[in-house]
């Protein structure tokens, strides 16, 4: 794989951004040792710095919750909608086979309309 174009896991980055957080080793340091370019640990380290301080808030826990409740309602949805187009479906008014007006056949369209 080309040295410059390599995906790195999630634990390798941690790892990495963890030591650079330490400052026991320069970024150069880090980057010799880690073959990785200094300047893509100081994002790591960056990126870490800022996502901390999430890891132990309720927004997490808040967020999951509401999208519990959007798929839930969507569900919900989902599954009138499906109740709606069977009884569609089953309805002899809605469904009556005739001619359309134009000499084609098809459905009336409307409840009560006559057949041509």
């Amino acid at each position: 794989m080309n040295k410059n174009n390599r995906n790195h896991d999630s634990a390798f980055k941690a790892r990495v951004a963890l030591e650079a957080i330490k400052e026991e080793k320069t970024l150069a340091q880090l980057g010799s040792e880690y073959s990785v370019h200094p300047n893509q640990i100081g994002q790591w380290r960056k990126h870490l710095l800022e996502e901390l301080p999430s890891l132990f808030s309720d927004k997490r826990k808040k967020s999951d919750k509401e999208g519990e409740e959007l798929k839930d309602e969507l569900y919900k949805q989902i599954g009138q909608l499906k109740v709606e187009v069977e009884w569609l479906k089953k309805s002899h008014y809605f469904w009556t086979p005739g001619k359309t007006g134009d000499g084609r056949t098809g459905l009336s369209g409307y409840p009560g309309k006559p057949s041509m």
